[in-house]
């Protein structure tokens, strides 16, 4: 049976145990670079180490029986074995070094993308809203082009009644728009009842707006020789109304004179009401009396 001097056994085992597990620990380093072949420990390599441990150990005796120091020269094998393990270890340290100097190009690399994909949101966003800008100033632009050319004369259906209701229903959802399609009316079809009308609805638009003198000459057009029309009436409270609100007060009282003679007759209640109530608002003097109606003609 194999055995070692007292001296030499646990560091020969332990010898044995690192080289064991220094060539079961770094198969699979060597597998993931280099193969390497294995040391194959058969029956005929068990015998030559036994017998050199052996020898190592008679001429370990002798010597010390003698009293001469004693040399003792490691097998070829266990030095391969050791350059080996040395090549492995080398091998490992350039590995983790690699992997360390690769998981800081990560880390790098990771944080220029999160600087990246940042920077690419905020440029996406601020041109998101330079598109928007530059959408509205076109359309603002466009807009006020359309505001500021001239006012057509020409009828866009051909017949004035749909001129008109298409000019009174743009009005209720754009006044700006429906004041020139109100315009184009009164330019396209002058002296006509539809144009009075279209007068009498810009008036209301030039009110709404805060143009009381806009609102007097617009007023005064549709009720120039003071139509008969349904729309009449109200109208000309609209009209004193605008006057006085515009610093002309003696006008203001003649325009409700002339409602009183010329249309409180057939008039509602409620408008004899209120041309009652701007009367005593305005400090107007006592009302003339009434004319009888005339027919529409």
């Amino acid at each position: 049976m194999l055995k070692f001097p007292s001296a030499l056994r646990p560091r020969t085992i332990l010898a044995s145990v690192i080289g064991v597990a220094l060539i079961a620990g770094t198969t699979v380093v060597v597998a993931q670079t280099t193969p390497m072949a294995p040391i194959q420990w058969d029956n005929r390599r068990l015998e030559a180490l036994d017998r050199n441990v052996r020898r190592l150990e008679r001429a370990i005796t002798q010597r010390n029986a003698s009293g001469q120091p004693t040399l003792v020269e490691p097998d070829p094998e266990v030095i391969a074995l050791q350059g080996r393990v040395q090549t492995m270890d080398r091998r490992l340290q350039d590995l983790e070094a690699t992997v360390q100097r690769v998981n800081g190009d990560l880390e790098r690399l990771t944080f220029q993308l999160d600087e990246s994909t940042r920077t690419n949101t905020t440029l996406t966003q601020r041109l998101r809203d330079a598109d928007a800008r530059v959408g509205a100033i076109e359309t603002a632009a466009r807009r006020q082009a359309e505001l500021s050319a001239p006012i057509s004369s020409t009828s866009p259906t051909g017949d004035a009644g749909r001129d008109l209701t298409a000019a009174a229903r743009l009005a209720a959802s754009d006044p700006e728009l429906g004041d020139r399609a109100l315009q184009t009316v009164i330019l396209a079809w002058p002296d006509t009842p539809q144009a009075r009308e279209a007068n009498s609805r810009l008036g209301d638009l030039r009110v709404s707006a805060g143009d009381s003198a806009g609102a007097v000459s617009a007023y005064a057009a549709a009720l120039r020789e003071w139509p008969t029309a349904p729309w009449a009436a109200a109208t000309t409270l609209e009209l004193a109304t605008a006057l006085n609100a515009s610093e002309r007060k003696t006008q203001a009282c003649t325009a409700l004179n002339e409602f009183n003679r010329r249309y409180a007759p057939t008039a509602s209640a409620a408008l004899r009401a209120r041309a009652g109530q701007l009367r005593t608002e305005f400090a107007c003097a006592a009302a003339p009396a009434a004319t009888p109606a005339r027919r529409p003609g």
